[in-house]
């Protein structure tokens, strides 16, 4: 070994059953895991314990603060910092500034949302150690991965493969940083 190990990676064959070894990992109590597959498996957020994703929010607050600012905006630029009187007509009105406001409302969200999304994920991530492992480029073909990381506080190297071949892994190994 070259480096220091990362994780425990184990293969699957089908999304039964790497469902099934994420329920066995998770009743084990591991906190550091993660599971890799070509497409969503249905529940296995549940099983991992996912909760929403708080890209929502940061599009509300994006959208939100740019919807308020340019009302704020267009109504002191035309009621104080250069009123123009026109024909009697309000120097503010809500129904003509809107249309602006909501256009900038959906560009801040879409900013947000990508801001989030960003941040969230700590992309720019350039390397993982999983990129390194041969077989890892099958799961974005037709195989299924789990990895418990060796920081999990459970972590035993014995256990843990003991624990994954029990759950039933074709192909399991020990992933080097």
């Amino acid at each position: 070994m070259n480096g220091a190990p990362y994780g425990l990676i184990a293969e699957f064959d089908s999304p039964a059953d790497v469902l099934h070894a994420a329920e066995k990992v998770r009743d084990a109590g591991f906190r550091r895991w993660d599971v890799f597959s070509p497409f969503p498996v249905h529940g296995l957020a549940k099983v991992m314990g996912l909760k929403n994703s708080l890209v929502g929010w940061f599009a509300l607050v994006f959208g939100g603060s740019a919807f308020l600012g340019s009302m704020l905006m267009i109504w002191y630029m035309n009621d104080y910092n250069y009123p123009i009187l026109t024909g009697g007509k309000p120097m503010f009105s809500p129904p003509q500034a809107l249309v602006p406001s909501y256009i900038l409302l959906v560009l801040a969200a879409a900013v947000g949302a990508f801001v989030g999304m960003v941040a969230l994920n700590r992309f720019p991530r350039l390397y993982h150690p999983l990129f390194k492992h041969n077989r890892f480029a099958l799961a974005s073909r037709d195989k299924f991965f789990l990895v418990i990381e060796t920081s999990d506080p459970k972590f035993s190297e014995t256990e843990t493969r003991a624990l994954l071949e029990s759950a039933g892994s074709t192909h399991l190994e020990l992933v080097v940083e």
